[in-house]
């Protein structure tokens, strides 16, 4: 495949494009007349972007459309305290009575919850012809297995929704994959025999999921739903990963499971934990900077036996420095995934103040998360009623099957199947791409 790359309309297949549209980030593939995708560099050069919306609250009031940043630039404005609001995991909107309901976005203006989705689907649409030189009018989406699981209507419902979208931002031709074959395309390619692949997607949000029947027969068949014999996941990820890993390493710095002073024929009293934890969760940790917050915990002084946490903690909350201490964290589990060790700097709490995070420890305070996403690979075979030993292939994708812990914990429960990395952040997308080849080029069977 090829990497990132700014491409032309003599390098693409003419008016096609691939979208991962993710929870967590997104992508765009562009297939190429010489084989392969291109996968286009979406912000500072990366290829793929979060899943955000910022909408600024300043700006003219009588402007037909409150200005708003994507991406990272997004998140670094909430990070910041701009004024507006944020909007992430816009996919989980479809399917819901959210979708037609309204939301207010700062300095009283509002937007349609599904025009937040239409209008990120369109910057990715921007983004991609920039990239190709030409206009995209042709579109393969990814999609999971179930937008909702458990109600057909509602599934139905999503997927309408999302197509109207793409086709609200411009796409005549609107075609959709399911994520798990995506992500399989490229461990199929290789296939000489039919067998079953376990697709692992561990991304920031959820851990999903699908067997799925692969071989050089199917290839290219375009329709594969009938290759997915069962799909399952849980909402645990990576996310869950760095919250874990900043209350057991960075903020008993702070307090967090602390006691307050020895009192005379008492028991030392627990430090309480409700800010502690909210601090540690992406979206609760601009909660914990309102006044009435900081002004309690100002006077909690007393609570602490160390008084230096307390200081500590309230540096933390005056300076605003919640995402960097999940910044930190994140890095320090990312460390420990690459090195098996991470030294963790936190000089803007307190000159010289560090801690560090092994492999060990990483282990023991991931172990119950990582339990859960074992078992929901265990469930997806047992609603398929499958053994474990006719799995010939685990093909791991998303961010978070950088853990090795984590890699090899499934694995273990697959002893006959070979594990396959597929590339972390775009598998889908680079899928995708390949689906959109077959289909917009002819070159693909009808679904047998």
């Amino acid at each position: 495949m090829s990497p990132p790359a700014h491409t032309n309309d003599a390098d693409t297949l003419a008016g096609v494009c691939a979208i991962d549209f993710g929870t967590s980030n997104s992508a765009v593939a562009l297939p190429l007349r010489a084989g392969g995708v291109a996968l286009v560099p979406l912000e500072a050069g990366q290829p793929t972007m979060p899943t955000a919306v910022f909408y600024l609250a300043d700006g003219p009031a009588h402007a037909a459309e409150p200005d708003r940043l994507y991406g990272r630039a997004a998140i670094a404005a909430y990070v910041d305290g701009l004024d507006g609001r944020l909007m992430r995991s816009m996919k989980s909107l479809l399917g819901s009575a959210l979708l037609d309901q309204r939301t207010d976005v700062g300095a009283g203006r509002a937007v349609r919850y599904g025009d937040v989705i239409t209008g990120y689907l369109r910057q990715l649409r921007r983004l991609g012809e920039a990239a190709a030189g030409q206009l995209l009018p042709r579109v393969v989406l990814g999609r999971p297995v179930f937008f909702v699981d458990d109600d057909p209507a509602r599934d139905r419902a999503a997927a309408t929704a999302l197509a109207q979208a793409a086709r609200d931002v411009g796409f005549a031709e609107v075609q959709f994959q399911y994520e798990p074959i995506a992500a399989a395309f490229a461990h199929e390619a290789a296939a000489t025999a039919e067998h079953l692949v376990l697709v692992a997607d561990i991304g920031g949000g959820t851990s999903d999921f699908s067997l799925v029947r692969v071989g050089p027969a199917r290839r290219a068949r375009l329709d594969r739903q009938d290759d997915i014999l069962a799909n399952h996941g849980v909402h645990v990820a990576g996310t869950d990963f760095d919250r874990r890993v900043e209350l057991a390493a960075i903020l008993p710095l702070m307090g967090h499971g602390g006691h307050g002073p020895a009192r005379p024929g008492q028991p030392p009293r627990e430090i309480p934990v409700g800010l502690y934890h909210d601090l540690a969760t992406w979206h609760l940790i601009n909660t914990v900077y309102a006044p009435a917050r900081v002004a309690e915990w100002k006077a909690m002084r007393g609570w602490f036996a160390d008084v230096r946490q307390h200081t500590r903690l309230m540096t933390v909350l005056q300076e605003r420095l919640g995402h960097a201490l999940a910044a930190a964290a994140e890095q320090a589990k990312i460390d420990v995934a690459l090195h098996g060790a991470a030294t963790i700097a936190l000089d803007a709490v307190e000159p010289g103040l560090g801690t560090t995070l092994d492999a060990p420890t990483a282990a023991r305070v991931l172990q119950a998360d990582q339990a859960r996403i074992v078992d929901a690979a265990q469930e997806t075979l047992r609603q398929a009623g499958v053994a474990a030993t006719a799995v010939q292939a685990v093909f791991f994708t998303g961010g978070s099957t950088g853990l090795a812990s984590l890699v090899d914990g499934i694995a273990a429960v697959f002893p006959a199947a070979t594990p396959v990395r597929g590339d972390r952040f775009a598998s889908v997308a680079t899928g995708l791409g390949l689906h959109a080849r077959r289909v917009f080029s002819g070159g693909a069977s009808p679904a047998s």
